[in-house]
């Protein structure tokens, strides 16, 4: 607990250093300090992987990497956003939105001030200077951390508040008008509604939610980078969303009560097996089965069972990389080597997939060890260094003056 707690205080020091370079960084640009200071954390989704969009259950925690963002509201009706990490600046007007080939990463800024406009609220010109410790492409949902932060960024410069449920779906809505990703409810919700020290148990068709303490005196989550980026969009996100739709479709023609996967229980696949080809069948049951495995893994750590929700994360990672058919070789490798290791509970792939991140549930005295070793056999495997750290649950998004 002591180690939790000097661990804590550093990365709060460490955010309020970023934060202070980012109020530079826009000092320099405009010439006077920013109004507003928002932040929105990415996130790990401990399990529950591509059950979001299908009505079923997710358990992920908002972590201590975050987007940040300066700013201050102006008079006129343009927007002057500040890409720090990639040294871009883009300025458009809010009487004429659209995507600009030449700065994407506006996109996510854009979509949110389209949503809040939809919604009737008063939006401003603003400048803003931008940062973010959340890797990009790498399935910790860095692009649900820049939206919520420019929410909280609008609604500082426009001096007005959206509930934190309501922000996550219109961030959900717009990623899919605007952006062109359908994705799920999952990223934005726990990147707004998050808490620190505890995981998030989310029912995404009704949005009921419920804060999970997480032990983090017995278990770090420990999160491993494979650097194989991945674009949501040209990725087979959309394909694998339209199997799931197809197998409810068919599925309900003996089972008419159902509208999504969350409905169907695993007796029911597999009595109806013979209705779904084979592709079609292997997605319906990584979903249901996923679904059994959030409720089972809330029952571990509510019991301080380590070993029952390792053992959990190790069958979701299967299931995803032989019936969801979204790991690779890089995720499968960094996976294997994190579970020879000493101290482990359980690992997976998280994130959409094709790359990005797995996560790992490790014995705090066996943290550093565990880093040096997935990082030297990680990269003789396959000749890149990985990203592997350990985290701590964080809050969501919030203002920071």
């Amino acid at each position: 607990s002591r180690l939790v707690g000097i661990e804590r205080r550093n990365r709060f020091r460490a955010a309020r250093m970023r934060l202070a370079g980012l109020v530079e960084a826009f000092t320099s640009r405009f010439g006077f300090r920013p109004e507003f200071g928002v932040r929105a954390p990415g996130r790990v989704n401990l399990i529950g992987e591509h059950t979001d969009y299908n009505d079923g259950y997710v358990l992920p925690c908002a972590i201590n990497r975050e987007m940040l963002i300066a700013g201050s509201s102006r008079p006129d009706n343009l927007v002057t956003a500040v890409a720090l990490d990639l040294n871009a600046e883009h300025t458009f007007t809010l009487d004429d939105i659209c995507r600009d080939e030449a700065a994407e990463w506006a996109d996510y800024l854009k979509s949110m001030i389209l949503a809040l406009q939809a919604n009737g609220l008063p939006i401003k010109g603003m400048d803003i200077v931008f940062s973010s410790t959340v890797p990009i492409g790498s399935g910790l949902s860095s692009s649900a951390a820049f939206q919520m932060a420019s929410s909280m960024a609008i609604e500082a410069a426009g001096d007005f508040q959206v509930d934190p449920i309501i922000r996550a779906k219109l961030g959900q809505e717009f990623e899919g008008k605007f952006v062109g990703v359908n994705v799920g409810i999952m990223d934005h919700f726990v990147s707004s509604n998050g808490a620190e020290s505890c995981a998030l148990f989310l029912d995404t068709r009704s949005l009921d939610y419920r804060l999970i303490p997480f032990p983090s005196s017995d278990a770090a989550i420990v999160i491993m980078d494979t650097r194989k980026r991945r674009g949501l969009v040209d990725s087979e996100y959309n394909q694998r969303r339209a199997d799931c739709q197809k197998a409810v479709s068919i599925l309900q023609q003996v089972l008419p009560g159902i509208t999504a996967l969350r409905d169907v229980t695993i007796e029911q696949l597999l009595a109806n097996r013979d209705l779904l080809e084979e592709t079609v069948f292997k997605r319906a049951h990584h979903i249901v089965t996923e679904n059994d495995r959030v409720l089972k893994s809330i029952e571990a750590l509510e019991s301080n069972d380590l070993k029952a929700l390792g053992k959990l994360m190790n069958e979701s990672h299967e299931s995803l990389r032989y019936d969801y058919n979204v790991s690779c070789h890089e995720l499968d490798t960094i996976v294997g080597f994190a579970r020879a290791e000493d101290g482990v509970f359980g690992a997976r792939m998280t994130g959409a997939g094709f790359g990005g991140c797995a996560v790992a549930l490790v014995k705090p005295d066996a943290v550093d060890v565990f880093v040096e070793n997935i990082e030297k056999q990680y990269e003789t495997a396959i000749g890149v260094q990985p990203g592997v750290y350990a985290c701590l649950p964080a809050n969501g998004a919030s203002r920071l003056f």
